[in-house]
């Protein structure tokens, strides 16, 4: 039996993972963690959630529960995530983070301090986003720099980080593949006239409107064809299934930061790729 802490109780995801785990047999969720002026502190996680009464009731100190999980699940902020791993390293617990919008300071902060304990980060927890990431560099390579490549990305008008953690992967999988700094050939929207587009621009472009789920596209035009490779979420599930799919696979997972192709790796989804 796995005890899960959920911080971020009380957002969107977390209300779907405690929909997904009240449904689990291996699992139980023993902790649940939001904002210090949340409304729904100390309200039951259960209740919240929809899913009826659990007996556990929302709290706001990570640190004061942290012992009584085997890991702990963060949707959150990149300030709040780095203080709750902190938290998860002094327990020596294990960690699915699923937070976004990290800067370069952030990210090496996340890095330097979950080598202390078993660690998955994933910018999307969706099972196809993370094959989407293995196939893109393939289709990069194959065809070279003759191909003029977007990425478009589409979520719902609250989300705070803008582009996507997800369209911000493609970007640096592309520029990767392609040996370019993101950071020198990356341009976030267009305005302006009398603009060209150079031959080894990145384009990204971020929609944000309604309750939009996510949606994913990577366009690589060329001069007589194009290819349009797409993801679309159609509910929120798919985020919440292969978040516990990484939770039952890191508390037994080696020492640091793994991300999603680890655990599929481990399970035996792709062997070559």
């Amino acid at each position: 039996m796995n005890h899960v802490i959920i911080v971020g109780a009380c957002g969107r995801m977390g209300k779907m993972i405690t929909q997904h785990i009240k449904q689990q047999a291996d699992m139980r969720i023993v902790g649940a963690i939001t904002s210090q002026n949340h409304p729904m502190l100390g309200q039951d996680v259960g209740e919240i959630a929809g899913v009826g009464s659990i007996g556990i009731p929302v709290t706001n100190n990570l640190s004061e529960i942290v012992e009584t999980g085997d890991l702990v699940i963060d949707f959150t902020s990149p300030k709040a995530t780095i203080e709750h791993l902190r938290d998860v390293v002094d327990a020596s617990k294990a960690m699915v983070i699923g937070t976004t919008g990290f800067n370069d300071e952030e990210l090496a902060e996340v890095n330097q301090t979950a080598a202390a304990v078993p660690c998955v980060m994933a910018p999307n927890m969706s099972l196809c986003v993370n094959i989407l990431f293995q196939v893109i560099p393939i289709i990069v390579k194959a065809l070279g720099e003759d191909y003029d490549i977007e990425v478009i990305e589409a979520h719902h008008r609250k989300k705070v980080d803008a582009p996507s953690g997800t369209a911000q992967r493609l970007a640096e999988l592309i520029a990767e593949t392609l040996e370019l700094e993101l950071s020198s050939v990356a341009v976030y929207g267009r305005h302006g006239n009398f603009y060209v587009r150079p031959k080894q621009e990145i384009g990204i472009h971020t929609i944000r409107g309604g309750d939009l789920i996510g949606e994913h596209t990577v366009l690589f035009a060329g001069t007589e064809e194009r290819i349009e490779i797409t993801h679309r979420a159609q509910n929120r599930q798919a985020f919440a299934i292969g978040t516990l799919r990484a939770a039952r696979w890191v508390v037994n997972a080696p020492k640091g930061l793994h991300d999603f192709r680890d655990v599929i790796l481990a399970q035996n989804k792709w062997d070559k790729i």
